[in-house]
């Protein structure tokens, strides 16, 4: 086992480095749009029992792994799992270095934004400046075009603050997380507040939150849940190990594992009114419905919102440079996240290099090589890369961890490792669900995938640039993980 030099001040403090991890960019611009789509406030229901029969469960598996272990992804898979599966480990954190590379420069969009709200340069057609003024998208994904050094420089701060976020270990994330974590949640709130003295704004929340029971008969809207929660939780990515192995002992682990989830869900929840009354508002000034400005993704965050930001009755520069603010602290904790889930494995191999040296050859590596995401083709590769990401390879990362500790660890010794300090005490039914609950759902998500992945092409992309996506996300990322632990291996053996 491993031994851990530094630990987390507190558990407090570890708890909102956790949330400020799971909450990010998908509780602002995702869920709103998910909940709509799958009943409304229905959802609300197969939302909140995917959290406790799946979400928890397994945020209190990586959790456990990393304090027992108290090593990163790749170390605690060998240590309790077995040397044979130290590539799951290195497939997480592998996946957490392919999410960083594309997360950062959507970061580095929304420092671009905060400047441009300070004269409100999407104004008119915010349509129009995000894809062709600021993006300057070519007509494809093999055609490059030029590097936007606009868009450089946001990536450039954003890595700058990733390094200094982490350079000092756990101590330096402590800092960070107490701005990153506290100052979103106080725009969030805000911003519910000024949406509710807008006009318009009880149109979109209803839009938001009427219920639509009868899509509780719908399996997609079960699985849509299942999904949700999964890929809003920071889960399969390596993070959740990484922080908890600088756990101390005597830590409550199974309360601050159901504090995280809880936190981030209301978080989601919450968010959506913000979103939802700023929706109803531009819905009433462009004397339109509501469900014609409702939008997913990126284009909440960077056509609508901006649009709604141009119409603000007061000071919309501030609203302005506040939302895009909030952005880049809801996004800059999780992006460190993922940063720490990638040189935890490195310093547990190397435990005498240099942090701060590490640290900053990392930034800099994925700083050049998100360069690509710079150029007039980069928002087709981020969509692609990103959506082999969820829809296949935490969906395989998940369902390995599970089945590895289910059926070789054991979830009674996971179990009774948890229940050592814990008030509130795991039974039975917790080794059912990590050995039969979460691999079926987990299972059948991943099935349901592969049909739509055949049937359809995605986003209308040709065949080729897909293909490449899913070469490098589903084919060589896990080969690359095995290289890598069979690369460990030798070099350890040759050491001893």
């Amino acid at each position: 086992m491993a031994v851990r030099t530094e630990h987390w001040s507190s558990s407090k403090l570890f708890i909102l480095a956790a949330i400020g991890s799971a909450i990010g960019f998908g509780n602002i611009w995702r869920f709103p749009y998910v909940a709509y789509e799958n009943g409304g406030g229905a959802f609300l229901i197969p939302y909140f029992i995917a959290l406790f029969i799946a979400g928890i469960p397994l945020m209190l598996l990586e959790l456990g792994m990393g304090s027992k272990s108290k090593a990163g992804p790749p170390q605690a898979f060998r240590d309790l799992i077995g040397k044979n599966k130290e590539w799951i480990g290195w497939l997480a954190s592998i996946a957490a270095l392919l999410i960083v590379l594309y997360y950062a420069v959507i970061i580095g969009w929304a420092v671009d934004y905060a400047f441009f709200s300070v004269n409100l340069d999407f104004a008119g057609n915010p349509e129009a400046f995000f894809f062709n003024d600021f993006l300057q998208i070519t007509d494809g994904p093999f055609t490059f075009g030029a590097i936007n050094w606009i868009i450089v420089f946001g990536l450039g701060i954003v890595w700058l603050w990733i390094y200094f976020s982490l350079f000092k270990g756990v101590r330096s994330v402590e800092k960070m997380v107490l701005v990153t974590v506290t100052v979103p949640w106080i725009l969030i709130i805000l911003f519910v507040a000024n949406g509710f003295t807008l006009p318009g704004a009880m149109d979109g929340v209803a839009y938001y939150l009427t219920p639509d029971f009868g899509k509780l008969l719908d399996p997609d809207v079960w699985i849509a849940a299942f999904g949700q929660i999964f890929y809003t939780l920071s889960l399969a990515m390596g993070i959740m190990i990484a922080y908890a192995s600088y756990l101390p002992e005597k830590v409550d682990i199974t309360k601050s594992g159901i504090i995280i989830c809880l936190a981030n869900c209301f978080t989601s929840v919450f968010a959506g009114l913000a979103v939802f009354t700023t929706l109803g508002f531009l819905a009433f000034e462009s004397g339109v419905p509501v469900s014609e400005v409702v939008t997913s993704g990126i284009g909440l965050a960077f056509i609508v919102y901006p649009a709604a930001i141009s119409l603000f009755p007061v000071l919309p520069q501030v609203m302005g440079v506040l939302f895009f603010l909030m952005l880049v602290t809801l996004g800059v904790d999780s992006a460190f996240s993922l940063t720490e889930a990638v040189s935890t494995p490195i310093f547990d191999e190397r435990p005498h290099l240099k942090r701060s040296t590490i640290i900053a050859i990392l930034s800099v590596i994925f700083f050049v090589i998100g360069i690509f995401f710079a150029t007039g083709a980069g928002l087709y590769w981020l969509d692609i890369i990103d959506h082999y990401i969820n829809t296949f390879l935490l969906l395989i990362v998940g369902i390995l961890e599970v089945l590895a500790v289910g059926y070789i660890l054991g979830p009674v010794n996971l179990r009774d490792y948890l229940n050592r300090f814990s008030e509130w005490a795991l039974k039975g039914w917790y080794d059912i669900i990590l050995k039969v609950v979460i691999p079926l759902v987990l299972g059948i998500l991943l099935v349901l995938n592969v049909y739509s992945e055949i049937t359809s092409a995605y986003g209308g992309y040709d065949f080729t640039a897909l293909a490449i996506g899913f070469v490098i996300v589903v084919i060589l990322a896990p080969i690359a993980a095995v290289v890598l632990a069979k690369v460990m291996q030798g070099r350890r053996a040759e050491e001893e």
